[in-house]
């Protein structure tokens, strides 16, 4: 089982989807939402108030 790398859920086996960059970091994620505020929007995690690496943060 991975987590998310954005938001820092568990994913099921059999969803969510692998990403790999060009320097063959992978990224997890769980939804288009959290794929979409890493990859298109360049948004941190810890600054987006809804995923849990914010609230480990605070």
């Amino acid at each position: 089982m991975a987590k998310c790398t954005f938001c820092g859920i568990v994913i099921p086996k059999g969803t969510g989807k692998m990403y790999v960059q060009k320097d063959a970091k992978i990224l997890y994620f769980c939804s288009m939402k959290c794929e979409k505020n890493t990859l298109k929007l360049k948004r941190k995690a810890i600054t987006t108030k809804w995923s849990m690496r914010y609230q480990k943060g605070k």
